[in-house]
C-alpha cells in the first residue's frame, strides 16, 4: 500500500500565530478521503497534518506507543487499549470521522452483474469456490485476493464472515490479520484494488471508496434477503442501526434492514486527551472540527464514503471537546 502524506497547511485564526504540524498514521480505508481534505484543508485554513497510510494494525501501534499525534483505525479500541502505553498515561478518545461499505470486488468482465449469497462470500475465502462457473458465470479459474497487513479493514471484512458462516468462525475467525485458507496477499486498500485490477479473474474485498476500472462491485445479499449494491445509501441504512458505546465503538456483523449492505464499519481517529500541550490539542481539535464540517463530509460521500450526521455527529463533537493540553 504506500505511504500517503497527506499535507494539511493553515494559517492561525487572527494575529501571526500558527498552530504546530500534526503527525498521524492508520488506516488505508479512509485515506482517499483523507487525501482529498487535504488540499480543502490547505486551502481554507493553513495548518500542516501528515497523515501516513499503514493501515489500522500499525496506526494503533503507533499511537499507542506514542510515536504519532494521532492515529487512525477500522477497528474500534479494546478496553484493553484505553489502558495500554500512552493512551493510559494521557487518556484517549475514538472519533468516528466517516462510514464506509467493504465490498466484495472482482475483475471478470464475462461475468457482469455478479450477485453473492453471504454463504458463497464466505466459502469463496475458504477456497471452496474456485471457479466461476460456481457463480453462474462462464468458466475459468477464480483467484482470490485478500490483504497482507494487519488491517480493521480485515477485520470487519472477516467480522462479517463469521456471522455469515459457521465453518468460517470456526476454521478461520476474526481479526485485523488472519491465516487465509486460499489467496494472493497485497498491502492496504490500494494494494488489494491494484492486484484485483491486475489480475483478471480475481475476487477480493475493498472499500467501497477503490471500486474504479476494472474493481467491479458484486451485489450482496443481506440479513434480509435483498441483494444491494454498496453505495451511500445502502452504507447510511446499515450504519444507522449500528449502536455505539460510551467510547463511540461499535460495529455488526450483518446489520437489519431491507435497504442495509451488509459490511459496514466506521472509521476513527484516535487523539489523547492530554499531555500534547495546549497548541497540540487546539491543532487537533481544529483539524477534527473542520473536517466534521458538513462540505468536507459531503466531498467524502462523493468519494464512496457514509457521511455523519444527527445523533452520532453531535456525540463526536462532543468527544473531540474533551481532548486539552
Amino acid at each position: 500500500m504506500g505511504l500517503m502524506a497527506l499535507m494539511f497547511s493553515i494559517s492561525a485564526c487572527g494575529g501571526g500565530r500558527r498552530l504546530p504540524s500534526l503527525n498521524g498514521a492508520g488506516a488505508s480505508f479512509p485515506a482517499p478521503a483523507y487525501q482529498r481534505w487535504a488540499a480543502d484543508y490547505k486551502t481554507a485554513k493553513g495548518y500542516l497534518v501528515n497523515y501516513q497510510s499503514v493501515g489500522s494494525g500499525q496506526g494503533v501501534r503507533s499511537f499507542l506507543a506514542g510515536s504519532v499525534d494521532f492515529g487512525a483505525t477500522d477497528e474500534h479500541l479494546s478496553d484493553a487499549n484505553f489502558k495500554e502505553g500512552m493512551a493510559g498515561k494521557r487518556g484517549a478518545v475514538q472519533i468516528p470521522m466517516l462510514g464506509g461499505t467493504i465490498s466484495p470486488a472482482y475483475n471478470n468482465s464475462d461475468c457482469p452483474g455478479l450477485k453473492l449469497t453471504q454463504a458463497q462470500l464466505a466459502d469463496i475465502f475458504l477456497g471452496k469456490i474456485t471457479n466461476w462457473s460456481a457463480l453462474g458465470c462462464p468458466a475459468r479459474p477464480l483467484t482470490v485476493a485478500h490483504r497482507s497487513d494487519g488491517s480493521g479493514t480485515t477485520f470487519n471484512f472477516t467480522n462479517s464472515l463469521a456471522c455469515f458462516s459457521p465453518e468460517w468462525k470456526k476454521r478461520v475467525g476474526v481479526g485485523k490479520a488472519v491465516q487465509w485458507p486460499v489467496g494472493l496477499g497485497a498491502r492496504g486498500n490500494e494494494g488489494v484494488a491494484g492486484l484485483i485490477q491486475n489480475t483478471p479473474g480475481s475476487l477480493g474485498y475493498v472499500n467501497q471508496a477503490f471500486l474504479r476500472g476494472a474493481v467491479k462491485p458484486a451485489a450482496l445479499q443481506n440479513k434480509d434477503g435483498k441483494f444491494v449494491l454498496p453505495d451511500a445509501s445502502s452504507g447510511a441504512a446499515a450504519l444507522n442501526n449500528v449502536v455505539l458505546d460510551e467510547r463511540l465503538g461499535g460495529e455488526d456483523c450483518n446489520p437489519k434492514g431491507a435497504e442495509s449492505y451488509p459490511i459496514v464499519a466506521f472509521t476513527w481517529i484516535l487523539a489523547y486527551e492530554s499531555g500534547q500541550g495546549a497548541e497540540k490539542a487546539e491543532a487537533m481539535r481544529t483539524f477534527l472540527l473542520w473536517s466534521l464540517e458538513e462540505a468536507p463530509q459531503q466531498q467524502a460521500a462523493k468519494l464512496g464514503f457514509v457521511p455523519l450526521s444527527g445523533d452520532v455527529l453531535k456525540r463526536v463533537k462532543a468527544e473531540v471537546a474533551k481532548i486539552k493540553g
